[in-house]
């Protein structure tokens, strides 16, 4: 896992932007490149954006096939709703994708959001305040099933009697859990009492800054120190002319983001890796070495 106090950059291939070989060929050379430290898919079944008719490819299945096809960079679902698999399930996938990935996984995890999925399954969304309990619950139950023999859990979302997840992850005692979200009252309660790392998905440094002060304030409310999660960033950027991300940035990095995650928008296509690495991430480190110098 990555220190709070130094700077990490990821990149995030949207499934819907690119075929199983154009994502393929993007994160094989992503993990040649030693900045890019962490990569990334989403959990959706269906493109973002207005048109849902085009292909997306099911994130987990994904993750797993793309794990097995890298050896260094982490890998991660930026975010997995937690509205689409049971708890318990989740488990027993996130623990067969660190084993296949050597112990590189990444658990994101959000409490869900978007209806026209929800509504096209027939998978109940509920309230927010619903998804964001249950997501609680969720967290639990991956913790207890990835370092308990057996579990018990009686909760009010969820139910498990005798439960087992076998084998355990690689990593000890568990996966480091992202949980992407920004409400203040809910949300960051639970990314207090769970995660290691909180992606922050909002629009401007003052808005990351008042959060991540409320996020202080739950850790202490907890017992926690605050200083125990990365303070995470997903950041969109052009693919075609991704050079304007570095000013962009800047001021998030100074307001305490240490863990980059740039999604760009476009088609995905080999070399932009590479692209990416040039024109945003070894600026941006640069400056970060010699500020810290």
């Amino acid at each position: 896992m990555t220190s709070n106090g130094r700077l990490s950059f990821g990149i995030k291939t949207g499934p819907h932007r690119g075929t199983w070989d154009d994502l393929r060929r993007i994160w094989q050379e992503a993990d040649e490149i030693p900045l890019v430290e962490h990569l990334w898919a989403f959990d959706h079944f269906v493109p973002l954006g207005p048109d849902p008719t085009g292909p997306c490819l099911e994130g987990w299945s994904l993750l797993a096939g793309l794990a097995a096809l890298t050896t260094r960079a982490r890998v991660g679902l930026m975010v997995t709703s937690n509205t689409y698999r049971h708890p318990a399930v989740l488990a027993n996938i996130a623990a067969t994708v660190d084993i296949i990935s050597n112990g590189r996984l990444e658990l994101g995890i959000g409490a869900g959001w978007h209806e026209g999925e929800h509504a096209m399954y027939g998978i109940p969304l509920g309230t927010a305040a619903r998804r964001i309990r249950a997501l609680g619950e969720a967290c639990q139950i991956l913790k207890a099933l990835w370092t308990n023999t057996e579990t018990d859990f009686a909760g009010r979302y969820y139910t498990l009697v005798a439960a087992r997840c076998e084998p355990k992850p690689v990593q000890k005692p568990h996966p480091p859990i992202v949980i992407g979200g920004t409400g203040e009252t809910l949300t960051l309660r639970v990314v207090a009492r769970h995660a290691d790392r909180w992606n922050f998905n909002g629009d401007t440094p003052a808005e990351f800054a008042r959060l991540s002060g409320v996020l202080d304030e739950h850790c202490r409310a907890v017992g926690r120190d605050p200083a125990q999660i990365t303070r995470s960033l997903q950041w969109h950027v052009d693919a075609a002319d991704p050079g304007p991300a570095v000013e962009e940035l800047r001021p998030f990095i100074a307001a305490g983001i240490t863990h980059i995650v740039l999604n760009p928008r476009g088609r995905l296509k080999p070399g932009l890796a590479t692209a990416l690495t040039r024109k945003v991430i070894e600026p941006l480190a640069a400056a970060s070495r010699t500020s810290s110098s």
